[in-house]
């Protein structure tokens, strides 16, 4: 399956300023696979170590982190020669052992004609707590996420359906209906399968949306599990109340996370850790507000308000039990829920395209769902989850800032009017 992680992965390789990198990302968005093709299409050989299933290459680490006394152990337990700039090393699920995290930085100092890669699924919540010194400056730090609309579509083998779409977001031009309406469809069926790889390749498959539910349903799981295995038994139960209330939150009108709705007399001193560790473990988004909007819009965030989106699709409609039907068909069933499940698409296209979103609220009790900023300009970005897309807030925006241009996400085809470019919700991916 094509992923975009490929070509960054191969830029790194051919880097003559290369250091040791770490992948991360939350479980199952395909890190593990990425990597190993990597190894088997750009290397003569691979050598995979997994801390999560094998306890003796954290012991052969924790004697030593020197590279010179590394090299002959990993080779001998991968049963493969490791090879100076012919040999990819992987080091899974790091974040279990932290004295081959530190390692990295002696690979990077002493050995750098190794290619070693580290990955992990929890490493931002291993390395909030580490107990070993993280080699700072000593790492490429890359992340990874679930598919994209893009990836999807790829996966689909609609190469030609995406050069159109990308086309049209150039030029504003409107994409012929026919195609039109097959990437709408196609966008329905993101919003319900998601980007993890193993759904996407089952539905392509087997194209039983039953199935997949289960397959959601097990990654679920395994969250709850790592939240389990990495958290306190007080901040356990505080966590899972949390990953428990965002969907809520997405269902109310006013999106903004609110802490009445995990429980009566909830407090953010009570909850802010428990947030900050579904964060960092990659499966959940937290978009902050901005009161003003001006470059940077970090200067400007208020940390005290914010909204949150699951990290993929699927499972938000899996966690909320949404019926596969319901949303392929458009069922108006779902009009309560739909704006907040549209806006966690599009937070997750965004991300997936590096950006770091906001949201834009006024005193005038106007909002505009995102802000972006895109070579030193700032971009709203409206969202609508059918072809409606009047929008008083944006205009409020508009005329406050004066911004070069807006974009306006709907069901619409592409055009532009008024400084607005009218973009369909399937090539939020272009952005």
């Amino acid at each position: 399956m094509y992923r975009k992680v490929s070509q960054y992965l191969s830029d790194w390789r051919h880097n003559p300023n290369r250091k040791p990198m770490l992948l991360h990302g939350a479980r199952q968005v395909g890190k593990t696979y990425s990597l190993l093709e990597f190894g088997k299409t750009q290397y003569e050989n691979t050598a995979y170590f997994n801390f999560e299933t094998n306890p003796l290459i954290a012991s052969t680490f924790n004697e030593s982190i020197d590279p010179d006394y590394l090299i002959p152990l990993l080779s001998r337990l991968s049963n493969q020669t490791i090879m100076k700039d012919k040999t990819l090393i992987i080091l899974d699920e790091i974040q279990i052992c932290e004295r081959a995290l530190t390692s990295l930085k002696y690979f990077c100092e002493s050995a750098p004609e190794y290619h070693v890669i580290a990955a992990g699924s929890l490493l931002g919540v291993a390395v909030n707590r580490e107990k070993y010194a993280f080699p700072v400056g000593k790492v490429d730090i890359k992340t990874m996420y679930p598919m994209d609309f893009e990836e999807f579509l790829y996966a689909h083998d609609e190469k030609e359906l995406i050069d159109q779409i990308k086309t049209c977001f150039q030029d504003n031009r409107a994409i012929p209906e026919a195609l039109h309406h097959i990437a709408l469809q196609y966008y329905r069926q993101y919003l319900v399968t998601g980007g993890m790889p193993d759904c996407v390749d089952q539905i392509i498959i087997t194209k039983n949306y039953t199935f997949i539910r289960h397959l959601q349903k097990e990654i679920l799981t395994g969250y709850l599990n790592d939240m389990s295995k990495y958290n306190t038994r007080i901040e356990l139960r505080k966590t899972r109340l949390v990953f428990d209330v965002i969907t809520v939150q997405l269902s109310k009108k006013n999106t903004r996370f609110q802490y009445k709705l995990i429980k009566s007399g909830a407090r953010a001193s009570e909850f802010e850790n428990s947030i900050e560790w579904l964060v960092l473990s990659g499966m959940m988004h937290r978009i902050f507000r901005v009161d003003q909007a001006f470059v940077p819009l970090e200067n400007y965030r208020d940390i005290d308000s914010f909204k949150t989106y699951l990290s993929d699709l699927g499972l938000l409609c899996a966690k909320k039990d949404i019926y596969f039907d319901d949303v392929i068909q458009n069922n108006p069933v779902l009009n309560d829920f739909k704006g907040g499940m549209v806006e966690n698409y599009v937070c997750c296209q965004l991300i997936a395209n590096g950006y770091t979103p906001y949201y834009w609220h006024s005193t005038r009790e106007a909002e505009v769902d995102f802000l972006i900023q895109q070579k030193g300009n700032i971009i709203p970005i409206e969202v609508k989850s059918s072809d409606n897309t009047k929008s008083k807030s944006l205009n409020i925006y508009m005329d406050q800032y004066q911004p070069e241009y807006a974009i306006k996400l709907s069901t619409r085809n592409f055009g532009y009017e008024k400084h607005k470019k009218i973009v369909p919700l399937y090539a939020a991916f272009c952005i």
